[in-house]
C-alpha cells in the first residue's frame, strides 16, 4: 500500500525527477478565497491556480461543510474543488458525475480531468467535479502529524529481533501521539468514510443536483460504495476501477490482503526484466534477476546506496513496479544503473519523489480514515502472528505494510463501524479490475458484483496495473465510455466471474 500512495500521489510523474511535492497546508490556515463568477448555495467557482487544472480549462472553487454533521451549526472545514463543465447541448447534458476521492491517491483535486482521457462524447455531457476531501491540501485543515517521518534510512522494515521490533512499535506510536499533540480532538473524529460520503451529499445539495454519479478508482471504490449504499437513490451512473473488498476493511485489506500478490508482481517484472536482459543486465531468466534483486538488498541493508537508500526506501521504491506496468523501464534503468555504475543519486531522487519527502498529507489523513473506519486488533500478538505467516509467503512486501499501518493501534480518535455494502438498490455500476491487482485483489471485484446486482465487471485478463483508468486499452475504455453515454452495460452472465474479458495492452 505505500508503494501505491506513493505513486499515486506523486501523479506517476515517475521521470521527471525535478519535480516537488506539492505543499501542505498549515493546519490552521485559511483557504485563499477564488475570484467569485457565479455561485451555487455556498459554492463559488473561480479560476484554477494549479497548472495541473489551469491546462485542463477546469475552474475551481471552495465549499465549507461541517466538521460534524450532525452539528451543521457547528465548526466548518473548507473542501477545494474544482469542475470541466459539459460542452455538450443542454438536451444531451447528464448531469454531474463526481470522482469519489481515493484516500490512498492524494487529494482528488485534479480528477476532474479524468473524463477528458476517455473516448467518445462522455466527458462533454457531464460536469465532471473533483475535490480534495477533507484533511487533504488544499482543502482546509491539510493534516500533518511528522513530515519527517518517511525519510531516508529507516530501521528495517523486517524486524531482526524484538529490540528491533520494539523500535518500529515505538516509531509508529510516536506517529500517532504528534498527531493527538497537533490535533487535540476535532477533525481525527471526523475523518471517516462516513464523513467523506456526507461531505458528497453537500456537494451534491451545493450543486443543486438531484442526483450524482460517480466515477471511482483504488480505495476511493469503496468511498462510493458507502455513498451508493446510504443514498441509493442519488446515484445515476457508477464506474468502479479495482474494487476494494468490502468484507476486509481495512485491517486485512490495508495488508495482508496485498502481501503475496506484490510479491507475485514483482517477480512478473523481474521475468520482464529477465526477457530484456540486453537492456537491463540483470540475468537472463527470473531467478537470475531475483538472485541480483537480494544480493542488492542486502548490500543496501550493509551500507545505504547514497548513504540514504536502505531496505525500506529501496522496497518503496521498487516495488511501485507491483502496481503500474508503465513503471518496469524506468524501475530497470533505476536498478541497471545501481547494479552496473553504483548510481544512488538515482535511487535517493525517485524515493524523494515518489514518497514525497518532507511532506505527510496524504499519509496522515490516510491513516486518520482507514483507523478509524472501524476497528483494528488491539493485541500487538495478533499483528506479529499475521505477520510472521505472510513474510513466510511475501519476504519483500509484508513487514512494510504492517509498519504503514501500525500506528492504528495508538490511534487517538475513537473506531466506528463500518458500514455493510449494499448495492441492491443501485440502478447500475460498471466494474472494472485486472485479475492480477496486487492493491485490491481480484476476488474484492467478484464479491462487489455480487452485491450490486445490476452491475457488470469488466476484467483485464492478467492485468496488474492498479485504479488507472482511462487505460488506452479500447476494450476497457470504450465500454466505460458507452455506459456513461447512454447506461448501456455489458451483459451480465450467470456465476461468480466477470460479464466481459479483455487481453492486456502489450507489457513496455
Amino acid at each position: 500500500m505505500r508503494r501505491l500512495m506513493a505513486a499515486l500521489a506523486a501523479g506517476l510523474c515517475l521521470a521527471a525527477l525535478s519535480s516537488t511535492a506539492p505543499s501542505v497546508a498549515s493546519p490552521l490556515t485559511t483557504a485563499t478565497p477564488t475570484p467569485t463568477s457565479a455561485r451555487t448555495a455556498s459554492l463559488t467557482w473561480g479560476a484554477c491556480t494549479d497548472p495541473t487544472l489551469v491546462q485542463g480549462g477546469a475552474e475551481c472553487g471552495t465549499l465549507q461543510v461541517p466538521l460534524d454533521h450532525s452539528d451543521p451549526a457547528g465548526p466548518q472545514v473548507t473542501l477545494a474543488l474544482s469542475r470541466v463543465r459539459h460542452t455538450s447541448s443542454d438536451t444531451a447534458y447528464q448531469g454531474v458525475l463526481l470522482a469519489a476521492p481515493n484516500p490512498l491517491g492524494g487529494s482528488g483535486y485534479t480528477s476532474s480531468l479524468l473524463g477528458s482521457r476517455l473516448p467518445g462524447s462522455a466527458a462533454r455531457t457531464y460536469d465532471w467535479i473533483g475535490f480534495a476531501r477533507r484533511g487533504l491540501a488544499p482543502s482546509v485543515p491539510a493534516l500533518s502529524c511528522d513530515p519527517t517521518y518517511m525519510d531516508f534510512d529507516r530501521p528495517d522494515y523486517v524486524p531482526a529481533d524484538a529490540a528491533a521490533e520494539r523500535t518500529w512499535l515505538d516509531r509508529t506510536a510516536s506517529y500517532a501521539d504528534k498527531c493527538a499533540t497537533n490535533y487535540p480532538g476535532g477533525i481525527l473524529d471526523h475523518m471517516k468514510t462516513t464523513d467523506t460520503v456526507a461531505d458528497m451529499e453537500s456537494i451534491r445539495q451545493a450543486l443543486g443536483a438531484p442526483r450524482l454519479s460517480l466515477y471511482a478508482q483504488s480505495y476511493g471504490t469503496y468511498v462510493a460504495q458507502v455513498y451508493s449504499t446510504l443514498h441509493p437513490e442519488r446515484v445515476g451512473r457508477m464506474v468502479l476501477d479495482s474494487n476494494v473488498d468490502p468484507r476486509r476493511t481495512w485491517y486485512d485489506a490495508n495488508g495482508f490482503d496485498q502481501a503475496v500478490p506484490l510479491e507475485r508482481n514483482l517477480h512478473t517484472w523481474f521475468a520482464w526484466l529477465a526477457s530484456h536482459d540486453t537492456a537491463y543486465g540483470l540475468g537472463a531468466t527470473e531467478s537470475d534477476v531475483a538472485r541480483v534483486w537480494d544480493e542488492q538488498l542486502a548490500a543496501v541493508r550493509r551500507a545505504p546506496a547514497a548513504g540514504a537508500v536502505g531496505p525500506d526506501e529501496w522496497i518503496d521504491i521498487f516495488l511501485v513496479a507491483s502496481y503500474f506496468e508503465q513503471s518496469w523501464p524506468m524501475l530497470g534503468s533505476a536498478l541497471s544503473g545501481w547494479v552496473h555504475q553504483g548510481d544512488g543519486a538515482t535511487l535517493k531522487a525517485l524515493f524523494a519523489q515518489l514518497s514525497q519527502r518532507g511532506n505527510d498529507n496524504t499519509y496522515a489523513a490516510l491513516l486518520a480514515e482507514i483507523c478509524t473506519d472501524g476497528p483494528y486488533p488491539s493485541d500487538w500478538n495478533t499483528w506479529r502472528t499475521d505477520s510472521q505467516a505472510a513474510h513466510a509467503q511475501a519476504p519483500d512486501t509484508t513487514w512494510g505494510n504492517t509498519w504503514f499501518n501500525a500506528p492504528c493501534l495508538n490511534w487517538p480518535a475513537a473506531p466506528g463501524t463500518p458500514v455493510r455494502i449494499d448495492g441492491s438498490r443501485v440502478a447500475s455500476a460498471l466494474l472494472v479490475d485486472g485479475t492480477q491487482d496486487a492493491a485490491t485483489p481480484f476476488e474484492g471485484s467478484l464479491e462487489v458484483r455480487a452485491r450490486y446486482p445490476h452491475s457488470a465487471l469488466v476484467a483485464v485478463a492478467g492485468g496488474v496495473d492498479h485504479g488507472a483508468t482511462p487505460t488506452g486499452n479500447a476494450c476497457v475504455d470504450q465500454p466505460i465510455a458507452d455506459y456513461l453515454a447512454t447506461g448501456a452495460l455489458p451483459a451480465r452472465r450467470p456465476g461468480r466471474h466477470a460479464d466481459l474479458t479483455c487481453a492486456p495492452l502489450p507489457a513496455p
